[in-house]
């Protein structure tokens, strides 16, 4: 017997329960090298590039990409070194149980402990098993699905070799086939000797493109989701456009795109609805005269060789503060405030997912070249959908800057358990007074500590605010 390897839903970080396949990039048959990327794989919070650990050849996929959540723990695939047999692979399925403790486990034994007594109501609405004879090839699992649920295997296509009907192949049959109305479905073209991902697949039926025509960039000609956006045609001019002078208005229609929350859309908004329902907020405000920190950066970027923004100055500058505050440094966890030595300090990004806030670990030890690259490098990554669970879990103070957009100044909701969080706004020309009394233009930021009252007395998140503004307005003490 060859050497037969489970793969199954990982588990990042204890709130983890379950997880959703967006894609595999090999197929049943195909072989991978350690470090390939096998599959993507999404959670409430990220979607993450699963890679290969070893070399292997994947036999069997048992849950399809884009399908639905499955628990930590449940069998996704099974990979081997290409030298069992068929047979060993069904048995090796059979025999699969998931990890003692796992979800997927917990989910099993409680379907298992379901009493199956005759005469339970409902019972007549369910399918009954039936016995099915057939000299097509099919696997032993997807049979017994087959004559557990009442489907007739006459009309399934057979995705696996040699037309083999797989486990997936009796679930789609269950499910029925795919549509799209003009509402907002799609028919997926029947392109099954096409080597495509299933994103591919569905955004090629949407559009209505022939994979036929589309060239894969992927591992050995795969199409992809870039590939079948390459040959979406360019929107054309709306009708609704403003008519010419002289003519009558005529409405046009106006409905409504129905764009449904994302999963890391949905946590965010679960997290700051309970967040400003259950913190007692209290906001601090003040301005900060940036002159000498922008000229500073100038000649900083060029004696150092590098791009740090006037936000990775802040961050600098706040994660320094935190240090001289460690009352200010914290987290609340039930009836308990955590105080932290370093500052991580999360900072706010807006990502095509939703709002994240990937974590510059003890920024306070940081030079600002080093702040600048991580930071380059977290943004970056959230752009791409590309942040790790590690990347954002924790975090003692989120920096939140919408000066970039020409935002005066804001309330930022406080991003729990951190007991507070900076919003910074844009850089104006305003008029202020000299130390010799005269009137004079500058450069301001205004800034907006929200606080957690729970956690943080009005006179702690004052100091704070303070040394803050005093580090921000001679920033030469940064380097001291």
């Amino acid at each position: 017997m060859g050497k037969i390897r489970a793969f199954t839903m990982p588990k990042w970080g204890i709130e983890m329960t379950e997880g959703t396949i967006a894609e595999w990039m090999f197929g049943e048959g195909d072989s991978f090298t350690r470090g390939d990327l096998i599959c993507l794989i999404e959670t409430d919070k990220i979607t993450n590039e699963v890679e290969a650990e070893y070399d292997a050849t994947i036999r069997r996929i048992l849950v399809a990409g884009g399908g639905e959540p499955e628990p930590v723990g449940a069998l996704l695939a099974v990979f081997d070194d290409g030298s069992a047999s068929d047979a060993e692979i069904d048995d090796f399925i059979a025999a699969f149980k998931p990890a003692e403790g796992g979800v997927a486990e917990g989910r099993q034994k409680k379907k298992e402990g379901k009493p199956k007594e005759a005469g339970i109501e409902g019972e007549e609405d369910k399918p009954r098993a039936i016995t099915i004879e057939t000299n097509r090839p099919i696997s032993p699992e997807a049979l017994k699905l087959a004559q557990a649920e009442g489907i007739d295997i006459a009309d399934i296509h057979g995705s696996g070799r040699g037309g083999r009907i797989t486990f997936q192949d009796v679930q789609q049959a269950m499910r029925g086939p795919s549509t799209r109305s003009p509402k907002g479905t799609a028919v997926l073209p029947d392109e099954t000797s096409v080597f495509a991902s299933p994103l591919a697949r569905r955004l090629a039926a949407i559009h209505g493109i022939e994979l036929s025509g589309v060239t894969g960039t992927g591992a050995r000609g795969r199409i992809s989701k870039k590939d079948v956006l390459a040959k979406v045609p360019e929107p054309v001019a709306s009708s609704g456009a403003t008519p010419a002078f002289g003519a009558p208005f005529e409405a046009v229609e106006n409905e409504p795109k129905v764009i449904p929350f994302d999963k890391i859309r949905k946590i965010v908004a679960r997290r700051l609805t309970q967040a400003k329902q259950t913190i007692p907020h209290f906001y601090l405000r003040v301005g900060v005269k940036a002159d000498a920190l922008l000229e500073l950066r100038k000649t900083a970027n060029l004696v150092l060789g590098v791009k740090a923004s006037v936000n990775d100055y802040i961050v600098m500058a706040a994660a320094k503060a935190l240090a001289q505050h460690p009352d200010v440094n914290v987290q609340l966890h039930g009836e308990e405030i955590h105080s932290f030595p370093h500052a991580d300090v999360a900072v706010a990004v807006a990502s095509p997912k939703g709002l994240v806030t990937p974590i510059v670990r003890q920024a306070n030890r940081m030079r600002i070249d080093q702040i600048a690259s991580r930071t380059k490098e977290l943004i970056g990554k959230a752009k791409d959908g590309k942040l790790g669970f590690e990347e954002m879990d924790g975090g003692t103070f989120t920096v939140s800057n919408l000066g970039m957009f020409g935002i005066e100044n804001f309330d930022a909701i406080i991003n729990p358990p951190q007991g507070a969080i900076l919003a910074v706004g844009s850089a104006e020309r305003r008029a202020v007074e000299t130390d010799g009394g005269d009137i004079a233009f500058a450069t301001v930021i205004s800034m907006t500590l929200s606080v957690d009252h729970r956690a943080i007395d009005g006179a702690a998140g004052a100091q704070f605010l303070a040394t803050l503004k005093s580090l921000l307005e001679e920033p030469e003490t940064l380097f001291a």
